[in-house]
Parts: C-alpha cells; sequence; structure tokens
C-alpha cells in the first residue's frame, strides 16, 4: 500500500482515490465475501477475505496520510471493543446464556451510543447498508424495546393490508404513492423474516439463485428443440419453468 500510494512511482489510480471512492469496492467485496460463501467455494473464499481485507488496509493507509490512525489502531479498537463487550470470556461476570449475552450487548451498545452523544434507539443502524438489511436491523432494534408485533400472525395481517393499499394506488394510477406502498410492504417483508428468525437477504439471495437455475433449465430445453427464449412464449416457457419446479422438489 505504501508503495501504490508513494508520490514518486506509485499507482496513479490509487492515488487518486478517497475514502468516498473506495468505499463503494468495498462493499462490492463484502458481497463478494457472502456470495463465495453461498456457493460454498472455499478458495474463492480465501481470495476474496484478502480483498477485503486490502479495503481495510486501503481506508486504513489514507487515514494515516492524514494523521488520523493507522492499521494497527483499527485493529486495536476492534480488540478492545470485543474484550468490553465480552465480559463474560475476557473479565469477572460469570457464564452467560447465548440470550444473556445478547441483552448484556444491548445494554453495552446503548451505552456506546451515549458516549458518541448517540442517544436514539435507531441512531448507530448504518444508513448505507443495503435497505433490506437495514429495514431487518431497524425492526430487531425497535422490537428490544418492545416495538413489535406480538406474533407472526399481526406480521401477516399487516402484509395483507399493505398488498391492499398498493393495489388501491395502482388502481388510481398514482406512480408515487403505488412507490411508497410497495415500501411499506417490503419493510413488513423485512419484519416477517426476523419474527421467523430468517435474514431477508439469505432467503432473497437464495430464490435469486433457484430462478437462475430454473431459468437456465428453461433455455437448456428450448436449445434442445433449437430454439431461444426470444423465439419461444410466455405459456412454453411457463410450462417448462413448471417442469423445472417438479423436478426440483422430486428430489
Amino acid at each position: 500500500m505504501n508503495r501504490l500510494r508513494a508520490k514518486d512511482g506509485g499507482c496513479p489510480w490509487d492515488l487518486e482515490q478517497t475514502f468516498e471512492t473506495i468505499a463503494p469496492y468495498t462493499i462490492e467485496e463484502s458481497y463478494e465475501v457472502a456470495d463465495a460463501i453461498a456457493r460454498k467455494d472455499m478458495r474463492d473464499l480465501k481470495e476474496e477475505l484478502g480483498d477485503l481485507l486490502f479495503q481495510v488496509v486501503f481506508h486504513s493507509h489514507l487515514a494515516k496520510e492524514q494523521g488520523l490512525f493507522d492499521f494497527d489502531d483499527v485493529a486495536q479498537a476492534m480488540t478492545d471493543k470485543l474484550i468490553r463487550r465480552h465480559p463474560h470470556v475476557f473479565g469477572e461476570a460469570g457464564d452467560r446464556t447465548a440470550d444473556e449475552q445478547n441483552a448484556a450487548w444491548e445494554v453495552q451498545k446503548a451505552a456506546e451510543r451515549k458516549a458518541k452523544a448517540r442517544h436514539g434507539i435507531l441512531d448507530d443502524v448504518p444508513v448505507g447498508l443495503p435497505a433490506l438489511t437495514r429495514a431487518a436491523k431497524l425492526t430487531r432494534r425497535a422490537a428490544r424495546v418492545g416495538f413489535d408485533w406480538p406474533s407472526l400472525n399481526e406480521v401477516l395481517d399487516k402484509l395483507e393490508e399493505e398488498v391492499a393499499e398498493l393495489k388501491v394506488e395502482l388502481a388510481a394510477g398514482d406512480a408515487e404513492k403505488a412507490k411508497q406502498e410497495l415500501g411499506d410492504i417490503l419493510f413488513v417483508i423485512a419484519n416477517l423474516a426476523r419474527k421467523m428468525d430468517a435474514e431477508p437477504e439469505d432467503a432473497l439471495r437464495g430464490t435469486n439463485a433457484k430462478f437462475v437455475r430454473r431459468f437456465e433449465t428453461i433455455e437448456a430445453e428450448l436449445a434442445r428443440i433449437g430454439k431461444t427464449p426470444e423465439q419461444s412464449d410466455l405459456a412454453e416457457m411457463d410450462a417448462l419453468w413448471n417442469k423445472a419446479k417438479q423436478a426440483e422438489r422430486a428430489q
């Protein structure tokens, strides 16, 4: 990193980068780590973790150049946080169950938010998260202080209510209000995922993979009879989709 950012002989592209320009790459590398895990490709995971580590090095180096902090400071801050949040491991708090640790974790994080002048329950849920992930985190945080539906049934009822409201706006032709209602539906779905103890991004990622797998089957079946999707129609492709679906369920 020192060589890449060297004023004399460094890489022109690396020299132009800032925290803001590198941030999108950091997010992208995080997703590529998750993708390698989903594919159970450990060789790829090793490489992607290296790419993600490089992002940490890059940001730390930029901070060092500005006299803010360096890589060692980043590692030390993480070490201090882990020790502070695990007194049952590193201190004298005694053994804890997973639920007790979750409760203690929230108390500790609340104290940390207060120290950072972040007093709201939702203050430190990052705005830059993918919207569905952030929705799940917002609802999880609110639920911890009692702002939650009692059971799954109430969430399902709310989902039906929001779908009905979307239909009204679609019928009225109000595109902006329809978009807002669609957002409400997605937010309720994030809540539903939390109540089911499922990560919405994981659930959707699985469905994305299923869609790709089944559509590739459609393409293969059409190719077998000398056709492409462009030469087919919805009825034919839908029939092939259902065939692929039934084959998967039979496995």
